[in-house]
Order: structure tokens, then C-alpha cells, then sequence
């Protein structure tokens, strides 16, 4: 492994987060921090993941696109922030590309993902370790 792995590795390890297995249509509820004030709260962004970037390293990010009140909304997390307290994973999708970024001028019946039934789960509790850790 070179220099640069290995640092990241160790940065994630000291994160001590694990990030469940996800891909680009699976339907996913992060759990994002809010500071409003001085009172900080959970708020959940549920909606279906269009693209994953940089994989599984520090610098990746994933974004997720949601309809809210007829409207598209889309948001961008980087996968290790310390403002995302959890990230689950509501149902998996079965789709043939890596972006999804065609759901943006689709509506209705058109934007639907069909339901990934035979998923095979990677570590039998569905959660991929983190890169480096122990667990």
C-alpha cells in the first residue's frame, strides 16, 4: 500500500464510522445534523441516490435527490462528515449506470427505480466495515 493510502486509512480509522453499503438508486435516509441556535437536531433527508464520488476514500461524497412538495431537491454529503450521524439504507434499487442523473428531467411513473430483490449483502449484517479498522 502506498503513503497516501495508508494516511487515509488511518483517518478513517480515527473516524470510527461505518458506512453502510450503498450505491447509485439504492434509496437512502441520512441522518444530518442541524444547528439551529445554540440547540443542534437530527434531521433526516430521505430520497434516492444518483451518483457516489471518489468511492469509498476520505474525500468521497454521494449525492441524494428527493422530491419535496413537487419539487426536485437534490443535496450533497461528503461520506465522513461529523455532522452525519447516520445513513441507512431504505431499499435497494436495480439500475444499469453508475450516475442517475437522467432523474432530473424525468417526472411521475418515468422516475421510478425498480426494486433490487435478489441483493447479495456484502458482511451479513448489511454495514461495510471501514477501510483499516479492526472490525
Amino acid at each position: 500500500m502506498d503513503l497516501i493510502a495508508e494516511l487515509e486509512a488511518e483517518q478513517i480509522a480515527s473516524l470510527g464510522k461505518t458506512i453502510p453499503d450503498f450505491k447509485a438508486g439504492d434509496t437512502i435516509r441520512v441522518g444530518y445534523k442541524v444547528t439551529e441556535g445554540t440547540r443542534t437536531r437530527v434531521q433526516n433527508f430521505e430520497g434516492v441516490c444518483i451518483s457516489r464520488k471518489n468511492g469509498h476514500g476520505v474525500a468521497g461524497s454521494f449525492t441524494v435527490r428527493k422530491i419535496s412538495f413537487g419539487e426536485g431537491v437534490e443535496r450533497i454529503f461528503p461520506l465522513y462528515s461529523t455532522n452525519i450521524e447516520h445513513i441507512e439504507v431504505v431499499r435497494r434499487g436495480r439500475v444499469r449506470r453508475a450516475k442517475l442523473y437522467y432523474l432530473r428531467s424525468r417526472r411521475g411513473k418515468s422516475a421510478r427505480i425498480a426494486e433490487d430483490v435478489n441483493y447479495k449483502v456484502l458482511k451479513g449484517d448489511g454495514k461495510k466495515p471501514v477501510q483499516g479498522s479492526s472490525t
